[in-house]
C-alpha cells in the first residue's frame, strides 16, 4: 500500500474509532472547578445580550469554533462540507484537519476546498503539522494550504504525543520555533499554534509569542485523547497508548496559563461540551472556544437537524450564562467573577497564579523570573 493510501486509511480509522470507542480522557478538563458568581441584578435584559465578537479581523456571531477534525478522504470531505455549512449558517469559525495529504496528492484538495465553498464568509482556519515545517515545507506550499480553503489564519498543530505513539508517527520537532518564526514573518496570514490534547504551558507560550505566533489553540486535556485513539489502532504489547491516555495539561489550566503569561489570542479547545463551558473558557482568558467531538457523529451521519440543534443549544446556554453574570457582551465575560477551586486551583497555585483575583472580577498577570529557553 502506497504512502497516500496509508494516510487515507489512517484518517478513516481515526474517525471510526472516535465514533465506536470511548476515547475521552478519564480526567476532566477542569470546567467543574470553575463556578460563576451569580449576578442577581444583571442590569441587562436577556434580549440585549450580544454574542458577537471578532477574531483575526473576522466577525463571528458567537465565540465558537468548530475545531479541526478531518479531510483527505471522501468521507472527510463530506464531513468538512457538513461542518462548513453549519459554521456559515451560525456565523462561527471552522478549522480543518491536516492538509498535508492534499499537498502530496492534488486529487484530495477538494476534500478541504469544499470548506471555502460552503463557508465563504466566516472564519476559516487552515492546518499543517509541525513536522512538515521542520522537514522543509516552503512558504509557497503553506500559501497553497491557506488558499485551498481561503483561510484567515494558518494553524500549525503540535501533536508530539500522538506522533510518539503512532506506528508511522513523525517525531521530528527540533527546529520548530525557528521555522515558526520564519513563516510568521513571511506568510500573508497570521500563524496560530494548535495543540491536540496535551495543552501548552506558559513557558512554551512565551517562546511562541516571541517567535511571532499570533494565537494559541491550547488543545488541553479533558476531551478526546489521541493517545487513546492510537491505543485502539495499534493495541500493541507495550500499551503505550493506554499508558499515556490521560497525559496533558487540563484545558482550564492551560487556558489560564497562556492568557496570563502572553498577549496572544487564546482558543480553548478540549472537553468543551456546553455553552456554560464556552463562557467559563472566556472568563478565564480565552477569546473563543473550540468544539469538535460533539459534532462528529451528526457530521458523519449527515444529520443536519441534529448538528443544528446542538449549535442552537450551545448558543442558548452561552447567552443565558452571560445574562446570569451581567455580561452584555463577550468581553464582559472576561471581567465576570469566577471562583476556581479543587485540583485546578491547586495546579494553578503551584504554577504561580493568584486564583483569588478571578473571584473579584480581576485577572492575573504572570511574570517570568527568568527567560524560558528552547531546548
Amino acid at each position: 500500500m502506497g504512502h497516500i493510501a496509508k494516510t487515507k486509511e489512517r484518517k478513516m480509522e481515526h474517525i471510526e474509532i472516535c465514533l465506536r470507542e470511548n476515547v475521552q480522557f478519564s480526567k476532566p478538563a477542569g470546567f467543574e472547578d470553575v463556578e460563576f458568581v451569580h449576578c442577581a441584578i444583571p442590569e441587562v435584559n436577556l434580549d440585549e445580550v450580544s454574542l458577537e465578537t471578532s477574531l483575526f479581523n473576522k466577525k463571528l456571531k458567537a465565540p465558537i469554533i468548530i475545531a479541526a477534525m478531518t479531510g483527505g478522504t471522501r468521507k472527510g470531505g463530506e464531513i468538512n462540507a457538513f461542518l462548513a455549512t453549519l459554521a456559515e449558517e451560525f456565523g462561527v469559525g471552522i478549522g480543518v484537519g491536516s492538509q498535508r495529504a492534499a499537498i502530496e496528492d492534488a486529487s484530495l484538495r477538494e476534500t478541504f476546498s469544499v470548506v471555502r465553498e460552503k463557508a465563504p464568509t466566516t472564519l476559516k482556519i487552515a492546518n499543517i503539522g509541525a513536522p512538515q515545517l521542520v522537514k522543509g515545507y516552503s512558504v509557497k506550499e503553506l500559501e497553497k494550504i491557506v488558499s485551498m480553503i481561503e483561510a484567515d489564519v494558518l494553524a500549525v498543530h503540535l501533536n508530539t504525543l500522538q506522533e510518539a505513539i503512532q506506528p508511522e508517527g513523525e517525531t521530528i520537532f527540533r527546529g520548530v520555533l525557528e521555522r515558526l518564526k520564519h513563516i510568521a514573518e513571511a506568510l500573508g496570514v497570521p500563524v496560530m499554534v494548535k495543540e491536540t490534547g496535551c495543552g501548552v504551558a506558559l513557558e512554551e507560550a512565551i517562546l511562541l509569542e516571541e517567535a511571532g505566533v499570533k494565537a494559541i489553540d491550547v488543545g488541553g486535556a479533558g476531551g478526546t485523547s489521541w493517545s487513546a485513539v492510537e491505543h485502539f489502532r495499534r493495541r500493541s504489547e507495550d500499551q503505550l497508548g493506554k499508558t499515556f491516555w490521560d497525559w496533558g495539561i487540563p484545558t482550564v489550566v492551560t487556558t489560564v496559563e497562556v492568557a496570563s503569561a502572553t498577549n496572544l489570542k487564546v482558543i480553548a479547545t478540549g472537553g468543551v461540551r456546553s455553552g456554560i463551558h464556552v463562557a467559563k473558557a472566556i472568563a478565564v482568558g480565552a477569546s473563543a472556544a473550540g468544539i469538535a467531538y460533539p459534532f462528529l457523529e451528526p457530521a458523519y451521519r449527515r444529520d443536519y437537524h441534529k448538528g443544528r440543534s446542538l449549535m442552537e443549544k450551545l448558543i442558548k446556554e452561552l447567552k443565558v450564562t452571560m445574562f446570569l453574570t451581567g455580561s452584555r457582551r463577550v468581553d464582559d465575560l472576561k471581567r465576570a467573577r469566577v471562583v476556581i477551586t479543587g485540583r485546578t486551583a491547586e495546579w494553578l497555585k503551584l504554577r504561580g497564579v493568584d486564583t483569588a483575583l478571578f473571584a473579584k472580577g480581576e485577572r492575573p498577570t504572570l511574570k517570568m523570573t527568568g527567560k524560558p529557553k528552547a531546548s
